[in-house]
């Protein structure tokens, strides 16, 4: 039997699996999974699960069941192109034919000295589930400052306030204004409504040092109970350490095919490779759809296409909590409880497709 490795069951990885099984898998292959957990994770909800409003268990889904699918947990540690073998930090290596990597992204720190040390993180289930623990035991009145007010920063900022209105949050922002990459009413809308829902909202920010117990900005303390980091991502350190070509974002860069240009047996899917979109959920899965499409073209012997037409993304969606969103479509702007039920819409719709 042929040996199809999948590395991570995130939104890649996931539809990949939903994809080829039960039909579309030859008789002669078989997939194995590998992941640290037994189970897909919404990671575009782990906000909800920090700040205490969504239960872990509302953030699983199963993997797909087939006989000639096979699961490894563990923790990946390299991978030997060489040999077509995945190293793991325990246990025995496993050996490929074809390599999918899938393996997600981890925080950046950007240099900033006690970042990594004494801050939380929202990235692994495993992070969060760290951060909704010390978020669940910040003492009464007490502060929180979350670092970064892109898409993950606004929506756990917002689902805390709902959570905790008892604390001072402090939500720090390099730019001139909430997602200042959004179009203007939209980020006038988020902006505003931190200001009503009493989020101190500090732009133009600068984290200069994280000690335990403080985040400084432009070298002014700030005392804090807990700080969560939100302020950029990079690729899985595995990938990191491999030796191929990479944008200056540190993901890899890939033929039209979505593998390697020096080696068409392994692909790279989601926030790992580089792609002409910032890395999401929507990004990941339309590369799966062609991933998938170039492994049956070539178990069938049939000619591939030149290249794939640009993956087109649906929109953003974003919460501010249980009754207020936001949202851009295309052109379109969305805001208030509009975008707030699309999104809620769009996560049922998720979890029921995938079982």
């Amino acid at each position: 039997m042929k040996k199809l490795v999948v590395l991570g069951g995130g939104y890649g990885g996931m539809r990949i699996l939903q994809r080829l099984l039960p039909n579309d898998l030859p008789s002669d292959w078989e997939i194995t999974l590998v992941d640290r957990l037994p189970y897909h994770c919404l990671k575009t909800e782990y906000y909800a699960l920090a700040a205490g409003t969504a239960s872990d268990h509302h953030l699983r889904v199963s993997f797909p069941e087939d006989p000639r699918l096979s699961t490894r947990y563990g923790s990946v540690s390299s991978i030997d192109l060489a040999s077509k073998t995945v190293l793991f930090e325990e246990g025995e290596p496993l050996t490929y034919d074809t390599l999918i990597i899938g393996l997600g992204c981890e925080d950046k720190y950007h240099g900033v000295p006690g970042a990594k040390e004494h801050t939380y993180s929202i990235q692994s289930m495993e992070a969060t589930r760290r951060t909704y623990e010390a978020l669940n035991n910040v003492r009464p009145e007490g502060v929180v400052t979350i670092v970064g007010a892109g898409l993950s920063g606004v929506e756990l900022a917002s689902e805390l306030r709902e959570s905790r209105p008892d604390l001072t949050i402090k939500l720090l922002d390099r730019g001139d204004i909430i997602l200042s990459m959004f179009p203007r009413r939209l980020s006038n809308y988020v902006q505003n409504w931190f200001i009503d829902h009493g989020v101190d909202i500090i732009n133009k920010s600068n984290v200069t040092k994280v000690e335990e117990g403080a985040v400084y900005n432009h070298d002014e303390r700030i005392e804090s109970d807990a700080i969560i980091w939100t302020a950029g991502i990079q690729p899985n350190v595995v990938v990191r350490n491999l030796d191929v070509e990479k944008d200056q974002q540190g993901r890899v860069v890939l033929t039209p095919h979505h593998h390697l240009s020096t080696d068409e047996d392994v692909f790279v899917v989601g926030d790992c490779a580089s792609l002409p979109h910032a890395p999401s959920a929507q990004l990941a899965e339309g590369q799966a759809e062609q991933i998938v499409t170039v492994l049956k073209k070539r178990w069938n012997n049939e000619s591939l296409p030149d290249e794939f037409p640009r993956i087109k993304l649906k929109g953003v969606l974003g919460s501010l909590g249980k009754k207020h969103g936001f949202g851009l479509m295309g052109e379109r702007t969305l805001i208030g409880r509009v975008p707030r039920v699309l999104k809620s819409g769009v996560l049922w719709m998720y979890k029921y497709h995938s079982g």
